[in-house]
């Protein structure tokens, strides 16, 4: 017990570093929906995964993830289903920097698309990776 009183501080530095490397998987953050581009060019190529892009119809125009999707995150509950038929491949959802595509894994979840996640950064990360785009 000499020991434990003796170097508390030795202790409490323990466990703070213990509860800082168990947050992430509590939180939740662990395993978290975002996924870098890189990921997603392997999701695409070895899973067959699905990218659809939550922008506009005039942002998508400008350039997008090549044979991506376009469902406007404001048309997604409805009109997701009938582009992607099967929800057991995995779905990627892409805007320009990740927030709408965030919002639209939950909508996306909701509907049983269980392999859904979001572009980390967006299209600006996908452009940053240097990764091909096309247009409309």
């Amino acid at each position: 017990m000499n020991f434990v009183i003796d170097n508390w501080m030795l202790f409490a530095v323990a466990l703070v570093s213990g509860g800082m490397l168990l947050w992430p998987m509590v939180s939740g953050a662990a395993g978290a929906s975002a996924l870098t581009a890189n990921g997603a060019v392997q999701l695409i190529n070895r899973e067959k995964a699905v990218v659809v892009d939550v922008r506009e119809a005039e942002e998508f125009a400008g350039g997008h993830i090549v044979g991506a999707k376009n469902v406007p995150v404001a048309q997604l509950e409805e009109r997701l289903p009938a582009v992607v038929k099967n929800k057991g491949l995995p779905l990627l959802l892409v805007c320009p920097t990740g927030a709408r595509a965030n919002k639209a894994v939950a909508v996306a979840r909701k509907l049983g698309y269980e392999k859904a996640q979001a572009i980390g950064g967006g299209m600006k990360g996908w452009r940053d990776a240097g990764l091909p785009l096309e247009k409309a």
